[in-house]
């Protein structure tokens, strides 16, 4: 969706539209109603600050997040933070890859926009080429994040293609006052704190990050149980040319099964009938004849299509080792065998000690007759 925001009195429901940024962001001289501060008491739970704010296992969990009815800030940053305007929405400015979105971007964005009683809150994301170059693949295409964040409804207005570091230009260009990201620093190849610049102006306003989720770790959690989401992928009828698994992928993973459901069955059945057991071992049984009849069916294949695509190869090698055998055998039959060549040196040492004694025994005899 693309177009100006519209600007005037707001619906009568409370609800208000999306919309992605257009090339000019005119300053918003018409203040919105404030946000409703969420008291639990009196909120009606279907209303647009409800969904499960009054919910006790939720509050159980995780902090309520306030919305800030004053205009102050932070003064115990190293940094300075500039005093808000008074006079109109504070055009607050989110930025992010926000892949898998989850609750820890819902609650980021959600600080934000409580900050102040007015915020109009501005989220920015980087697109596919950007994000995939300085920070790796990403589940989600750059429409699926844009759509993800589309129906936020802590969001006012989504900037697509946003610059991976946030520029003057930028700033200017959107009437941004603050900045809002949880205040680490953030390094990358230009800098060792992208947003360091904008601290600087007094233009960053820090949001707290929520502990124990991220896209990393939501991926590393699929990662860490691969085969299980296979196999649960495999029985809802996902194909294994879908799952980009082979044959031999797919049948360890049905074995695999077989085997679990050999073991829950036993724990949940201890005291249960010989038969049952005997069936599962007999389910386990045939899905392994039925992959070895498989291989034997298909091993005249495979070699054939091995053959074909590495026998020129596999027949240069083995050439070479003919030939090399074939010059060995030449050699030996000019020489004679190993065997016989040694017997030889034998002969020759032998011979020669012989001659060494005679000599020695006519000397020795010449010597008596002197």
């Amino acid at each position: 969706m693309t177009g100006k925001r519209k600007h005037g009195k707001a619906p009568a429901n409370g609800t208000e539209k999306h919309v992605t940024s257009a090339p000019s962001s005119p300053k918003l001289t018409i203040p919105r109603s404030p946000s409703p501060s969420l008291h639990l008491s009196t909120l009606d739970p279907g209303s647009p600050m409800g969904l499960g704010d009054a919910d006790p296992n939720v509050l159980d969990y995780f902090k309520p997040i306030d919305v800030n009815m004053t205009l102050s800030v932070a003064t115990d940053k190293p940094y300075h933070i500039n005093e808000p305007p008074a006079d109109r929405p504070v055009r607050l400015y989110c930025d992010g890859i926000y892949d898998l979105v989850h609750y820890g971007h819902m609650r980021a964005l959600e600080q934000a926009k409580k900050s102040f009683p007015n915020v109009y809150l501005l989220v920015g994301m980087c697109n596919d080429a950007d994000t995939h170059s300085r920070k790796g693949k990403t589940v989600f295409a750059e429409r699926e994040r844009y759509e993800s964040l589309r129906h936020c409804r802590w969001v006012d207005e989504i900037i697509t293609d946003a610059p991976w570091i946030v520029t003057q230009e930028f700033l200017d260009k959107h009437e941004i006052d603050y900045v809002c990201h949880d205040d680490l620093p953030y390094a990358s190849t230009e800098s060792d704190d992208v947003y360091a610049f904008v601290k600087a102006q007094g233009r960053f306003l820090p949001t707290q990050r929520t502990d124990g989720v991220s896209t990393s770790e939501l991926i590393t959690r699929i990662v860490r149980d691969y085969d299980k989401y296979l196999r649960r992928n495999l029985e809802r009828g996902i194909s294994p040319k879908e799952l980009n698994i082979s044959f031999l992928k797919e049948q360890e993973l049905n074995i695999q099964k077989h085997v679990s459901d050999i073991r829950e069955h036993i724990k949940k059945n201890f005291l249960g009938t010989r038969e049952d057991l005997v069936g599962e071992l007999e389910d386990l049984k045939a899905e392994l004849r039925h992959t070895k009849m498989f291989w034997e069916d298909r091993r005249q294949d495979f070699v054939r299509g091995f053959s074909s695509m590495f026998g020129s190869q596999v027949n240069k090698i083995f050439g070479r080792k003919r030939r090399g055998i074939e010059d060995g055998s030449e050699s030996s039959s000019v020489n004679g065998s190993p065997a016989k060549r040694s017997r030889q040196k034998l002969d020759n040492r032998s011979s020669s000690d012989s001659l060494s004694d005679s000599q020695s025994a006519d000397v020795a005899a010449s010597s008596s007759t002197d």
